[in-house]
């Protein structure tokens, strides 16, 4: 594999994201914070990538530039072969409900929907038909089928965030980012989402960009990028651990 002059390899066909020198900064004058200076990493299909750092890192703002929740200060992220830097609002909001699912540690569903309800709604906002085997195959893969009816508050931390995993994978997209997917769990039901994320990259070949902190579910990616002080300071591949539980 061929490598940049900073040392970081180079795109190839197979990568999914691509980012080039990534600046953001919050503010202006003596005030302002630069969360990433200058961030320069490639994202391959089919992978698993954990992003870790110390709080302050810019890991999880790395993470939103990548997927388009935030607009960097400088340099560009193409996506699915799509520069999305150079998007309008519109338009990027269609490629995130397209291409891109998303995960969070607050599990983000919508209280007065039931579970089967969350899980279809990025479908059903972008007006597609549901492929039921896919679906029911997901339900049965996190382990819901007698959850569908219940609404988030009827359900327990670990399995509002099967939900939210079902949801990401339900309109099969390019890629999953996941900020810190088990924040809020213990750590049984820790093992059991990281599982579940681990299996769908595996056997499905979804690729996922993870922000943790937590060196437990880093240890289930195929490769771990540290940033410190907006910089990369590490991207090393690694030796998955399969993770207990589902």
């Amino acid at each position: 594999m061929s490598t940049h002059p900073s040392g970081l390899a180079a795109p190839t066909a197979t990568d999914l994201v691509v980012a080039h020198e990534l600046t953001r900064r919050y503010g202006e004058g003596e005030a302002a914070v630069h969360a990433l200076a200058g961030v320069s990493a490639t994202f391959p299909a089919g992978e698993f990538t954990a992003i870790m750092g110390a709080s302050g890192s810019g890991k999880s703002t790395l993470m939103h530039c990548l997927a388009g929740l935030d607009r960097p200060t400088g340099g560009t992220v193409r996506l699915d072969g799509v520069e999305i830097t150079a998007l309008d609002d519109a338009k990027l909001t269609e490629l995130r409900r397209d291409r891109i699912g998303f995960i969070f540690q607050s599990f983000n569903l919508v209280p007065v929907l039931s579970a089967e309800e969350n899980i279809l709604l990025p479908l059903s906002i972008a007006g597609r038909r549901p492929d039921r085997e896919w679906i029911d195959q997901l339900v049965g893969i996190v382990g819901l089928q007698n959850r569908l009816t219940h609404r988030p508050a009827e359900l327990s931390g670990g399995q509002q965030q099967r939900v939210a995993v079902a949801r990401a994978l339900a309109s099969r997209p390019a890629i999953v980012f996941a900020d810190e997917p088990t924040g809020n769990l213990d750590s049984k039901t820790s093992a059991e989402v990281l599982a579940l994320l681990r299996r769908s990259v595996d056997e499905f070949g979804q690729t996922i960009v993870m922000v943790t902190h937590d060196p437990d579910a880093a240890a289930i990616a195929d490769r771990l990028v540290t940033l410190q002080d907006g910089l990369v300071v590490s991207d090393e591949r690694v030796t998955p651990r399969v993770p207990t539980g589902a």
